[in-house]
């Protein structure tokens, strides 16, 4: 004994009463996947695939439409929710696609239920893409709420079996139905069954004793029968319709499958015929009465072609093997709107994806995602607990896109690329000759060394006149050597950097001021102690000659050089490219600076000998302020310290307050370079200019002018000291 049936999943507890009384069964269309237990539902079977199988394919041409985000829609009910369910643990399992909303709709639903089910669903209005397990009632009215709401087009509904390619759920709900894909399990039009279903009629249908019910339904008319009376307001049936000319026909999609049932048990019980009644016609002992298990053993065991063509078969679960036909509802570019063929499922999707069409006709896929793709240079911040959304984060600063998650810093040699994706090296730059940063300092120092240049000519020209003599000759070529390092050093600050430049920076960046204060401190040193001498006794001081003058010079000259030395030899000169100094928020703007290795603080420290010699001469040049004028040069010396300590305590602050600039080298080289020239400049204008005027334009005056004696010297000082301590209390002249 065997059961063909039933048509829904919701008959379980009639399946789970026949398999607690071992009576196999075969069922033509419930797609449950709980019925594939075989530890509750081990007597079932069936010919057509269970919904796990649906669910799969239904994930599969999710995925070939590039969908990632996507909500449920189910009927309460076995055959919803297990539909649902198979979608969602698929889902899960295979990754890639994220449930945004699943809704059930209530088997009863309330007034205004489905307007809440679309509103629902647009609470995640990116998930476009909607997998519905329902019956054809409740895909209406789904389809109803939607367009009342003003959404058509906006719902890409993906619906299994239930909906297939049926025309009832979408009737006059063409447009908001457009695009729906849909899955049917593979069947064929049985030919031989319109020619026989189509011929019947009341006199040779007699045997069915529900056929006079369906012809009232069909025909839409009432049939005369004992103890019924006639509804006035049908037509009577004449008995003379005929099926598919009288009324529309089209064959049930489940006949094939029916079909395939009745004959997978026809074949277990001619194979168990065969098996324990061999030569024997009709049922022998063994088979007296059937023993359900055996029955079972031999439908699971059946493999023969089905009515469509296509093999029936089982597998240990009873399930047959998954074949669909993939459907979408079309309405424009074809003679007449419908379901059309895009595709199959046999284990593996085969989508024709230019064959579908979308609202409108449109034949671009649209989009159902959480989140857009992230443009390049931005990675992706995952939202917890969904993996398939997502929030785009710009790489911002002197970040760049390392992966599609993470932001990595560039080296400090590079910056960004403009599209974040990838590091660029970074520009180096240097102080150009063409700048005005350079022009400027450049053309102080020319002017200065061309000067320079004349007042040595000058000095060479008239070597032996008084003024030049007086103006003690050694020291002067020698102070006059250290100005023109000054200016020179203004040339070697602006060349491009390099293992020569930068040595020569480190030498004569300090020595030329080194040269140039050593002398002028040396003079004064001499005044100031020829003038202290002669107040107390004619005898000169020591180490007044010119021969010693230049040895205290160079002796002071030594410790400056000593140290550069020294320098070279702890850290040797050489380039380095600085990434920081340049390096502000805007990467764009990000430059590397080509200089020497000489730090601010290095530079201050080249200079601070030179400082220590200016601070001291100008020292001396106060003490000796009062020496008079016509002995000696301390009051131009003195004049030339003031101005110059002027000028460098107006360089540090520029020099160092530019610590934040963009332009921060080239501020600093005109600062440094300007200043020098600014100090070389005063002690050329006022300390040799004059003379220099004098013997060019009045050279009576240097034929005059003879050079004083010691002697003389001391009677200076004798007179000035008896004038300031006797008994007439005159101020002394403070301008002498």
């Amino acid at each position: 004994m065997s059961l063909i049936g039933a048509e829904y999943s919701e008959r379980r507890v009639s399946i789970t009463l026949f398999s607690s009384d071992e009576i196999p069964q075969v069922s033509y269309a419930s797609t449950a996947p709980e019925l594939s237990d075989n530890n509750r539902y081990d007597f079932f079977s069936r010919v057509v695939p269970p919904d796990s199988y649906q669910a799969q394919a239904m994930l599969d041409i999710v995925k070939a439409l590039g969908w990632n985000y996507v909500s449920t829609l189910a009927s309460e009910g076995n055959y919803g929710e297990s539909g649902v369910e198979a979608f969602m643990q698929i889902s899960r399992e295979a990754g890639g696609v994220c449930i945004a909303q699943s809704v059930k709709i209530p088997r009863e639903p309330t007034a205004g239920e489905f307007d809440k089910i679309i509103k629902r669903l647009m609470e995640t209005s990116n998930a476009r893409g909607v997998i519905i397990f329902a019956n054809e009632d409740d895909i209406r009215r789904v389809l109803e709420a939607a367009q009342r709401a003003n959404l058509t087009g906006h719902f890409l509904f993906v619906g299994s079996d239930s909906w297939g390619a049926k025309s009832s759920p979408i009737t006059e709900l063409e447009d908001v139905a457009e695009g729906a894909v849909t899955i049917l399990p593979k069947r064929a039009s049985i030919d031989g069954f319109d020619q026989y279903f189509t011929s019947r009629c009341l006199e040779n249908n007699r045997r069915n004793i529900w056929f006079a019910e369906f012809w009232e339904d069909d025909f839409r008319c009432k049939l005369t029968r004992p103890g019924v009376k006639l509804d006035p307001e049908k037509k009577k049936c004449t008995g003379d319709e005929r099926i598919g000319q009288d009324s529309s026909y089209e064959q049930e999609g489940k006949v094939q499958f029916v079909i395939d049932a009745v004959y997978a048990v026809a074949h277990a019980l001619h194979n168990m015929h065969q098996d324990l009644c061999p030569g024997s016609h009709g049922v022998c002992s063994n088979m007296d009465p059937v023993e359900g298990r055996l029955l079972l053993d031999y439908i699971r065991a059946v493999n023969f072609n089905g009515s469509a063509g296509t093999s029936v078969l089982f597998n240990e679960n009873g399930d047959a093997p998954g074949r669909y036909d993939i459907f979408q509802f079309q309405m424009t570019n074809h003679s007449h709107p419908g379901y059309h063929v895009i595709g199959q499922w046999t284990n593996n999707l085969r989508l024709n994806l230019e064959e579908m069409q979308w609202s409108g006709g449109d034949r671009s896929v649209p989009e159902s995602i959480c989140s857009f793709p992230c443009k390049p240079g931005e990675r992706k911040k995952m939202v917890k607990g969904v993996p398939c959304c997502w929030h785009c984060e710009l790489c911002d600063g002197y970040q760049y896109q390392l992966d599609e998650f993470t932001c990595e810093t560039c080296p400090l040699d590079k910056r960004p690329a403009p599209n974040r994706t990838a590091c660029r090296p970074t520009p180096i730059i240097k102080l150009e000759w063409n700048s005005l940063w350079a022009l400027v300092p450049a053309s102080i120092a020319m002017l200065g060394i061309l000067t320079t240049i004349a007042v040595v000519i000058t000095f060479i020209r008239f070597n032996d006149t008084p003024i030049v003599r007086a103006s003690g000759r050694e020291l002067s070529y020698v102070l006059l050597t250290g100005i023109f390092i000054i200016y020179l050093i203004t040339f070697l600050m602006i060349a491009e950097p390099g293992v020569v430049v930068c040595a020569l920076r480190r030498l004569l960046l300090g020595l030329g001021m080194a040269i140039t204060y050593s002398s002028m401190l040396t003079k004064t040193n001499r005044i100031y102690r020829i003038f202290e001498q002669g107040k107390k006794s004619v005898t000169p001081p020591k180490f007044i000659s010119p021969t010693s003058q230049l040895l205290i010079t160079f002796i002071l000259i030594s410790v400056q050089v000593f140290g550069v030395f020294v320098w070279f030899a702890v850290i040797p000169p050489h380039t380095i490219i600085d990434y920081e100094e340049l390096r502000p928020p805007n990467p764009d703007l990000a430059r590397g600076i080509l200089k020497c290795d000489m730090s601010d603080m290095s530079i201050i420290c080249c200079l601070s000998y030179s400082i220590v010699l200016m601070v001291t001469c100008t020292v001396y040049a106060v003490k000796s302020r009062g020496v008079p004028e016509t002995f000696n040069e301390a009051k131009p010396i003195g004049f030339t310290m003031y101005t110059t300590c002027i000028v460098w305590l107006a360089f540090v602050p520029i020099f160092f307050g530019t610590a934040q600039s963009t332009e921060k080298m080239f501020i600093q080289t005109a600062t440094l370079t300007i200043s020098m020239s600014l100090s070389a400049s005063v002690s050329l204008g006022m300390l040799y200019m004059p003379k220099v005027y004098v013997i060019i334009f009045h050279p009576e005056q240097n034929v005059q002018k003879r050079k004083r004696s010691f002697k003389a010297v001391v009677q200076a000082a004798k007179s000035l000291t008896e004038k300031q301590n006797g008994d007439m209390k005159i101020e002394p002249d403070r301008s002498q």
